[in-house]
C-alpha cells in the first residue's frame, strides 16, 4: 500500500476522540506558535458528527484556552462528509476514501488550502496553507486516536 491509508466512511473514521497537536507558522514574520488540546466527534441528531476542540493555544511565549466547533455532515457521496462551521456556513468537503484529499476555502481576500492524509487507523494531519494580503501561514494539526 501507499503512503496514504483510503477510509471508506469518513464520519465512521473520525468519530471519537483524538489527540490534537498544531503547529502554527508565519511564513511573513517568523513567529510560531503551537496548540495542544483534544478533539471529539460525537453524533449530531440530524446526522454527522459535532467537532469540538479545546485546549491551549502559545503564540509569542503567550499561552491562552482555545476551542473550535465544527459539523462535519454527510457529504454528496457515500463516505464524504461536508465540513460546515458551527453556525452552519460552508467550511470544505471532505473525501478520504483515496486516503488523500484537498480542499479549498476562501475567506475574504484570503484563500485556505487544507490537505488532509491519513497515516493508518489511528493517525491522520491536516496541513492548512493561508495566504492572502494580510497572511502567509502554514498550520499542521496532528491527530492521534484517544484509546
Amino acid at each position: 500500500m501507499g503512503e496514504f491509508w483510503p477510509v471508506p466512511d469518513v464520519l465512521t473514521y473520525l468519530a471519537g476522540r483524538w489527540r490534537v497537536a498544531r503547529s502554527v507558522r508565519d511564513l511573513a514574520g517568523g513567529d510560531g506558535g503551537r496548540f495542544d488540546g483534544t478533539t471529539g466527534f460525537g453524533p449530531l441528531a440530524e446526522g454527522g458528527l459535532l467537532h469540538r476542540e479545546a485546549g491551549t493555544f502559545v503564540w509569542q511565549g503567550v499561552a491562552r484556552p482555545a476551542e473550535r466547533t465544527l459539523r462535519f455532515l454527510p457529504g454528496p457521496t457515500p463516505g464524504t462528509a461536508d465540513v460546515r462551521f458551527a453556525d452552519g456556513r460552508p467550511f470544505h468537503d471532505l473525501d478520504l476514501t483515496s486516503g488523500r484529499h484537498v480542499a479549498d476555502h476562501p475567506c475574504a481576500a484570503d484563500l485556505y488550502r487544507g490537505e488532509f492524509i491519513v497515516l493508518d487507523a489511528d493517525h491522520w494531519r491536516s496541513v492548512w496553507r493561508v495566504g492572502g494580503p494580510a497572511k502567509d501561514l502554514v498550520l499542521t494539526t496532528d491527530y492521534a486516536r484517544e484509546g
